[in-house]
């Protein structure tokens, strides 16, 4: 019988993450620490923008790179904050749109990606998806930016490196010297960075240092999903300067022919997202950080998260990670299994985007378990 489906379907798997989080409504209020989106609202002022846009009528395409407006005001954000001068601005389909597109233009069929360790899970599937070579290095135990091993894989197939800081899963934030050390690296041997930058308002002991400020082969990507919990309407942005401004335009085109546009009444709403302050939010969920953190510590092997809203802790001894999910998971906790976001099953990942009585009914089971 002639084989119907094509043979790239067979690079990828179907999501870990997915398969948990559909198994979360089937359990009774269980402890959801699946799935990573905030659990706040979007807030009231942005819902507000969006409807007004829909009931003006601004429900048609917009231009394929986005609302000239939106645009503009990025590219004023990103000069401000980086001095590029001019930036590329593509708005995309979330972050995970911009990095398939992203993906699409730059990575050839035998082409290396470096990407750090434990990972989000996307890079790794689009990148086999399309032929590419993933390149993993580890930045196990601590998470901390492996400068010295990217340098030592880097090889005349190197194509690109990838950092995502604040880091899914690990809540890692990279240091500003790790940050300086990789660009020196990159730039050494001319290779673009693409810094995955999502969790960017999240940072919880300092500012997040980007490597866009000392790198300008740089393609950054930010969204509005997480800080502004408009996780449902797909909105985020690509940004370059001067040297990557052909990848932006050729991530246009494939969108073109792809996701067309980003839905066009949240690009309204996105403008006053912009200027938004969601410090309050971000303390909240700071005190969620230490409240899981100081929760685990003293039975669980773990980093304290420096960012975003994850912790990725070591699975007790005497069983692998995946045995140990399985066993909170019939405890009615939903945790995730770190070989979704690893080539190790040594740890798992909690989101602890959640309400602070579900943080502490989680942390007396998983201590139970421990």
């Amino acid at each position: 019988m002639r084989k119907i489906v094509a043979e790239r379907t067979s690079k990828i798997d179907a999501s870990g993450i997915r398969k948990v989080f559909a198994l979360a409504a089937e359990l009774k209020d269980p402890v959801n620490f699946s799935i990573g989106q905030p659990d706040f609202d979007v807030p009231e002022p942005l819902k507000k923008e969006a409807i007004k846009a829909i009931k003006a009528g601004q429900n048609k395409y917009s231009q394929t790179a986005g609302d000239s407006v939106l645009k503009e005001k990025i590219a004023e954000q990103v000069t401000k904050e980086f001095g590029w001068s001019e930036p590329a601005i593509l708005v995309a389909s979330g972050v995970s749109g911009g990095l398939l597109l992203a993906f699409m233009a730059l990575v050839n069929p035998g082409d290396e990606v470096i990407i750090p360790d434990p990972y989000f899970v996307i890079y790794k599937h689009v990148i086999n998806l399309l032929g590419g070579k993933c390149v993993f290095v580890d930045s196990y135990p601590d998470f901390k930016l492996p400068v010295e091993k990217i340098r030592e894989a880097i090889t005349e197939k190197t194509k690109l490196i990838i950092v995502n800081s604040p880091c899914n899963p690990t809540g890692a934030v990279h240091s500003q010297e790790q940050i300086k050390a990789l660009a020196e690296t990159a730039g050494e041997r001319d290779i673009p960075v693409m810094s995955d930058e999502i969790y960017e308002k999240f940072c919880y002991d300092g500012n997040c240092t980007s490597i866009a400020n000392y790198y300008d082969k740089t393609l950054l990507l930010r969204g509005f999903s997480k800080s502004y919990a408009m996780a449902g309407w797909r909105l985020a942005y690509a940004a370059a300067g001067e040297p990557l401004r052909d990848v932006i335009e050729e991530m246009t085109k494939i969108q073109q022919y792809t996701f067309v546009c980003a839905p066009t009444p949240f690009q309204k709403a996105a403008i006053a997202a912009l200027d938004y302050d969601i410090s309050d939010l971000v303390g909240a969920y700071r005190e969620k950080r230490d409240l899981l953190y100081d929760g685990l510590r003293d039975k669980f092997e773990l980093v304290k998260p420096g960012g975003a809203f994850y912790a990725f802790v070591k699975a007790p001894v005497g069983g692998s990670a995946t045995e140990f999910v399985e066993n909170a998971i019939a405890n009615n906790v939903l945790i995730i299994p770190g070989n979704v976001f690893s080539e190790k099953d040594t740890h798992f990942r909690i989101s602890y985007a959640t309400s602070n009585e579900k943080i502490k009914r989680g942390i007396k089971i998983l201590r139970r378990l421990a």
